[in-house]
């Protein structure tokens, strides 16, 4: 069906960093990549799971922790790395949470942890990036991006909670970032997004999530593989976007209103292709954040 993993080029010699590399689209994005020959990084909240995740891979992989909700973590975990890096895949994220929740720096949480914590990371490891000979950031967004509105601006707020209309400013953030990236970068490193359409993945059981709805948490390994395409399959934009996608496009499913099928262009929002709107959603991350770009 398309393009398929298969069809990646050897990566012998690429370093690559992946966010939430554990499980679902972010464990399927690192095995392809470790079995097409990348020296593979799965920076995790949860080091077990990741070095069990790790020991089902093939070729050369490490864990390193990361917590995405904690800036000090994002902080450490930049601090530790050495050399070049050759490509970092922002892929790890919460979803939904029923409750308000905050991150440990008092952010909403799906808002800290799905885009300002992979603003961070991708500027604290700038000067790896750069210091390497072609280097690229691909960032994970959602189909979900198309309900954030311009009120990302707003940082999702306690006062009027609402998971699925959050959940998707979280994700329209992380398409603005990946797109002021691009433009910002001119051309030093490529920029890239996309999107796995609906996939079934442990996101959707995460405890941190949906899965805080005990029903949900219990039922979804159960309905999610019957309703929805296989995690490996919600891969492929991901690893299309790691390696050969154009700078500054966006890559997803092209069937079903994108939620799977031949991978190809990715629809934007109006919102998502707002330059403005994403300038001034930089300047609030770099405030929010403290980290600031030397591009």
């Amino acid at each position: 069906m398309g393009w398929t993993a298969d069809r990646l080029p050897d990566l012998t010699g690429t370093v690559a960093v992946i966010t939430g590399a554990n499980s679902g689209i972010g464990f399927h994005t690192a095995r392809e990549l470790a079995r097409h020959g990348a020296d593979v990084v799965l920076a995790c909240r949860d080091v077990e799971a990741a070095h069990a995740a790790a020991a089902r891979m093939p070729g050369t992989t490490r864990v390193e922790k990361l917590d995405l909700a904690s800036q000090q973590s994002v902080r450490d975990f930049a601090e530790r790395w050495q050399g070049p890096l050759d490509l970092l895949v922002n892929n790890a994220g919460v979803m939904t949470p029923p409750r308000y929740r905050t991150t440990e720096d008092g952010h909403e949480l799906m808002f800290g942890t799905n885009h300002l914590g992979h603003f961070a990371l991708t500027g604290r490891l700038l000067p790896a990036l750069l210091a390497a000979s072609a280097p690229r950031v691909v960032t994970v967004a959602s189909i979900a991006h198309h309900r954030g509105s311009d009120r990302v601006l707003e940082a999702n707020p306690e006062r009027g909670y609402h998971a699925q209309r959050y959940y998707g400013n979280s994700k329209l953030a992380n398409l603005l970032f990946a797109r002021a990236l691009h433009r910002r970068a001119g051309g030093r490193l490529t920029s890239v997004a996309a999107h796995p359409g609906v996939s079934a993945t442990e996101l959707v059981a995460d405890p941190n999530g949906m899965g805080a709805n005990k029903l949900i948490h219990l039922t979804a390994p159960y309905f999610m593989p019957v309703l929805f395409q296989p995690a490996a399959a919600g891969a492929r934009p991901s690893l299309y976007a790691a390696t050969l996608a154009a700078a500054g496009s966006y890559t997803g499913p092209t069937w079903l209103r994108e939620s799977r099928g031949p991978i190809g262009p990715a629809r934007l929002s109006r919102y998502a292709r707002d330059d403005d709107l994403g300038d001034r959603l930089w300047d609030l991350s770099v405030e929010l954040t403290g980290v600031d770009f030397t591009l």
